[in-house]
Order: structure tokens, then sequence, then C-alpha cells
């Protein structure tokens, strides 16, 4: 497996575990669908660890499936949930801030 140079800004800011690696990678490519193989490799998570929470995303309507290719199944990020729209809304705000875009407002008492 390899390993990734530098952190997201997504990861920096919640952790770096296997369930935010993969988030991180399905907001990043939301528009894109992809088998779970490529996601495990892309994320940097073992298959066999994809394996043991990805149902939990499905469940949730987290991730959706979104066609067949042979014998594999490709998922993607369910735009259609508020979750992971506020998801994707809050990497884009945390990229901003980071660029230093977003006006920092100071609340005196």
């Amino acid at each position: 497996m390899r390993r990734k140079e530098n952190k997201s800004i997504f990861l920096e800011h919640f952790g770096d575990t296997p369930q935010l690696r993969v988030l991180d990678f399905l907001i990043d490519n939301h528009f894109f669908d992809y088998p779970v193989t490529e996601i495990a490799r892309e994320s940097n998570v073992s298959y066999n660890s994809l394996k043991a929470f990805f149902h939990k995303f499905i469940e949730s309507g987290i991730v959706i499936k979104t066609r067949k290719v042979g014998k594999s199944d490709y998922y993607k990020m369910n735009l259609e949930n508020q979750f992971v729209l506020n998801l994707i809304k809050l990497d884009w705000a945390l990229v901003k801030n980071s660029l230093g875009l977003i006006e920092k407002k100071v609340v005196v008492k």
C-alpha cells in the first residue's frame, strides 16, 4: 500500500482513520463512481478494512451503487443526501479558510 505524502486539510482537521480517508477520497471525487477495489487503493485503505465498514456507508445513504460493470459494482457519494452535501461544503470551507479566503469574524464581549 502506498503512503500519501501530504494529508488533506480534511484529514488534518478530523483525523486520519480508514473511514475518514475513504470519505476524503469520495468527497474529492464526488462526481465520479468507482469500484470498491479502486476506492480502497486511492484512499490508501486495505480492501479488507474497507469491506468491514463500507456497508454502513451504503446503509446510511452516504454512498450509492451507480452501476455494475462485469463483476464489479461501482459506487459514488449520494449527492441527494443532505449530510453528504454538508460534508462537501465543509471540505470547501476548510480549503477556503486555509487559503485565507474566508474572513475570520472576531466576537468581542
